[in-house]
Parts: structure tokens; C-alpha cells; sequence
């Protein structure tokens, strides 16, 4: 928009400069050309006089040198009476022209080699016709032109540099709204809901900023509905959680009543989790800072703990690598524990009793992977089960719990892939950036196009090849 302005303002200023600027040069030169031709007439009507009285060569030529003009000034006398004609001065005109200008009895100009010249008729005291020729160069005739001309152009650049700023802050005042516009809905999109548009610029901006600011009010007002009724929700499984606790602490003792106990005391927290976390969430969406995020090392840990129990009742055998040392990523701990308990339920919920499953992490410079793999039959379209609300249309999966998973790896600008492990069935592995990059495009979900680093890649590729 402010390159059009400006482009218009070029146009419309260089239109009117040369509509202008081109007549005013030709009258100018016309000008120019009046004054030499009016000098050359006042030169010739100073001989008249002279002319009336006497026709003597000696005394013309003496009327001729005191007027300083017996280099371009001629005269012609013709004969008469017995007199010769008499010729002073350098004739350029050629006869026909100066006896045409003798026989009509008015003034006349002709073309001559190097300018014109002017060729006057005077009346002699014998009632002949004496010509008085003038020469005029061509230097007379453009004396000044050249400069005017220069004076009009610089002007009219004078005047195209000047529309070409003016043009340039008025885009900019239109240009800046429209720009914060742009970042607001830029912002927006990616989840700041605190951003807004100052109310400011032409009218028609202003009101789109009005706009804005109404549909992210409107905007921020749904997700508050959306979490007090995920809140709300939340809550009402309070009951049948507490009537479960009550049932289960009523079983005894024994190894199943113990996870059963703890199941549901795990339960209890996660309803718990929601409901914080739904009525504390905040409209602006925080960026991850210094020291934020958690240590995948301890939560993977944490969560075998609790599966490692549920593995050894069905003869499952488990392995766990990579957790002796902090890893830090920068995803929140509930999200990381809400992956990893949507992976290994989905091992448990679609392999058989006794299906061996790992957990490896692997931690390099720029990207921490987790690996989750088992055993079992594999899955047979894995871009279907990555796909929201479709599983891979066998078991009954929904692909939710994968879609969990894969939302928390590219919230760092990493992905998720599904693949063949070496133990022979399904291999999930998260692929968690560290350098705070932005999430690439992807043809499709599931798909990536991203270099990776040589270090952590090498390191992987030899994990995958033990025991």
C-alpha cells in the first residue's frame, strides 16, 4: 500500500510538472526570440532617420559605425536619378528576398547561414525604397533558453521528491495500523489471547481494529466458558471417585486391592489436576522461560514405577534407559506424565499378557528423543493412528492418546514418529526440540522435514541396536 501511494503521487506530480513545465519552456523560447528580433528592429529604425536625409556612402557608413552594429547591419540603396546604388555593410540575405521586401514595403525575416536576419524597408527622400538588413544569430535568438529550461526541471524534480515524501508519510500512517493488525492476528493465532490492536489511523482501520478487539474479547470469553465447564465437569466425577475410594479400601489387603487403591487415589489427583488447571488458567498464553519445564529422566522413572507394577502381574517384562542423569526439556510435567500414560496404556490396552515393552530416552545438544516400544503385532497404518478422533480401525483406538503426544512435540518445534522397533512390534518415537524452534510445516501429520543432528541420531541409531 505504501509502495502504491507512492508510485500514484510519482505519476499524478510528473503529469502536472510536464503539463506545466513543457508550455512555459516554449513560450519562453518565444520570448527569447521576440527580444532579438525587437533589438534588430530598433537597430534598423536608428538608420531611418539618416536614411531621410542623405544617401551618401561616407555619411552612412560613419550613422552605421557610431550605432556599433557595422558587423551585422547592411544597407541597400538602389540607383536613381543617375545615382549609383549604394551596398554598405555584408550582405546575407539574397536579392530576391531583399527586392521582394522592397516592393511590398514591410518588414521581413529570412533564414541565412547561422541565424535569420531582419530585413527593413526605409523610405528615401527621392521616393525610393532602402532596405536595411539585420543579422541575427542564432545565440540571440536561444540567449537564456537553456537556463530556463534547467530552472523548470529542477523544479519539477523540486516538486516529484517532494509529493514522493509527502506520499511516504501518509502511507506510513495508513501503512503502521494495518501492520499492528496483522501482528495482533498473528499473535492471536498462536494463542495470545491478551493481544489487541490500538483503535487508531484512517477510519476504515480503525474500525477493523475495533473488530479485532471484539473478536478476541469474544474469543477469550468462549476458552473461560470452555474451562470453567471442563472444570465443572471435572468436578462431578468427584462423587463416584470418592463412592470407588470407599469400595476399594473396603477390599482388604492384597496386592490387587493395593493398585486398585492406588489407581484410584491416581485418579483423584488427575480430576484434581484438571480442575486447577482449568480454573487457573490464564488468557495470555506464557511463554516457556529460564528453568521452566521438567526433568524427563525423574518422570519417566515415576511412571515405570507405576506401570512396572501393573507389567509384573502379567508377566510383561520391562526395560528403562537413558534415566540415570537429569534430563531437562521444556514441556510441563503434566503433559509429559499425560503422554507417557496415554503410550504405555495403549501398550497394555492393545498387546497381549507377557508382551515385553521399553522406555529410552536419549539426550543431545539440540533434542531429547523418547522412545516407547513393545513387542506386539505393530500397528498396520500408522499415519491413521496419528490421525485426531481416527484410530487404526481394528481395535476400537480412538488416536487420541497419540494426539495428545504429538501436540506436546511439536508445542517445541519437535514431531512424532511411528515405526517398527527392533523388539519386533510398534516403536512411538517423540522427538522433543530444545533450541525453542518454531514447528515446521508438514505435508501431513506424522511426516517430517527437518535435519536433524548428526550427534543424537548417531547415538539413537546405536541404541537401537542392543538387546
Amino acid at each position: 500500500m505504501r509502495w502504491a501511494l507512492v508510485k500514484v503521487c510519482v505519476a499524478v506530480t510528473t503529469m502536472v510538472v510536464v503539463a506545466f513545465a513543457v508550455p512555459l519552456g516554449l513560450v519562453i523560447r518565444e520570448m527569447a526570440r521576440d527580444r532579438a528580433f525587437s533589438n534588430a528592429e530598433r537597430e534598423a529604425a536608428a538608420l531611418a532617420p539618416a536614411l531621410s536625409i542623405t544617401t551618401d556612402r561616407e555619411q552612412l557608413e560613419r550613422v552605421v559605425a557610431s550605432a556599433g552594429s557595422d558587423a551585422g547591419m547592411a544597407v541597400h540603396i538602389p540607383a536613381s536619378d543617375g545615382v549609383e546604388a549604394v551596398d554598405l555593410g555584408r550582405q546575407r540575405a539574397v536579392g530576391k528576398d531583399i527586392a521582394t521586401t522592397r516592393k511590398l514595403g514591410r518588414a521581413s525575416t529570412t533564414e541565412v547561414p547561422g541565424g535569420s536576419t531582419l530585413l527593413q524597408p526605409v523610405a528615401l527622400s527621392s521616393g525610393k525604397i532602402a532596405v536595411v538588413e539585420v543579422y541575427v544569430p542564432e545565440s540571440d535568438v536561444t540567449n537564456g533558453v537553456a537556463t530556463a529550461w534547467a530552472v523548470l526541471a529542477g523544479v519539477g524534480i523540486a516538486l516529484i521528491v517532494g509529493s514522493v515524501a509527502v506520499a511516504d508519510r501518509l502511507g506510513v500512517r495508513m501503512v503502521k495500523p494495518a501492520q499492528r493488525l496483522v501482528e495482533s492476528a498473528h499473535e492471536l493465532g498462536e494463542g495470545k489471547l491478551g493481544a489487541r490492536v490500538p483503535e487508531e489511523g484512517p477510519t476504515e482501520l480503525r474500525l477493523a481494529a475495533v473488530a479485532f478487539n471484539s473478536m478476541a474479547d469474544q474469543v477469550v470469553q468462549l476458552l473461560a466458558n470452555e474451562r470453567e465447564l471442563a472444570a465443572d465437569l471435572s468436578h462431578r466425577l468427584r462423587t463416584p471417585l470418592t463412592v470407588l475410594r470407599l469400595n476399594a479400601a473396603s477390599l482388604g489387603d492384597g496386592p490387587a486391592a493395593e493398585q486398585t487403591r492406588a489407581a484410584v487415589a491416581q485418579l483423584e489427583r488427575e480430576v484434581d489436576t484438571i480442575i486447577r488447571t482449568a480454573r487457573d488458567a490464564k488468557p495470555q498464553t506464557a511463554a516457556i522461560g529460564v528453568g521452566a519445564g521438567c526433568d524427563a529422566a525423574e518422570v519417566v522413572r515415576e511412571r515405570m514405577d507405576f506401570w512396572s507394577a501393573l507389567a509384573e502381574d502379567e508377566g510383561r517384562k520391562v526395560r528403562v534407559a537413558g534415566v540415570d542423569r537429569p534430563v531437562r526439556i521444556p514441556v510441563a510435567r503434566a503433559d509429559l506424565v499425560a503422554s507417557l500414560d496415554a503410550l504405555l496404556g495403549n501398550v497394555f490396552r492393545h498387546t497381549a499378557e507377557g508382551t515385553a515393552f521399553a522406555v529410552d530416552v536419549h539426550n543431545g545438544e539440540d533434542a531429547v528423543i523418547v522412545l516407547v516400544s513393545d513387542a506386539g503385532p505393530g500397528i498396520t497404518d500408522p499415519e491413521a493412528a496419528m490421525a485426531r478422533g481416527r484410530g487404526s480401525g481394528s481395535d476400537g483406538s480412538t488416536g487420541l492418546g497419540l494426539d495428545i503426544v504429538r501436540r506436546l512435540a511439536e508445542s517445541t518445534g519437535g514431531d512424532v514418529r511411528i515405526g517398527r522397533s527392533v523388539l519386533g512390534g510398534t516403536e512411538v518415537r517423540i522427538w522433543i526440540q530444545l533450541d525453542g524452534r518454531e514447528p515446521e510445516r508438514r505435508g501431513h501429520r506424522g511426516s517430517v522435514r527437518r535435519r536433524r543432528s548428526a550427534k543424537l541420531v548417531s547415538t539413537f541409531n546405536r541404541s537401537r541396536s542392543l538387546p
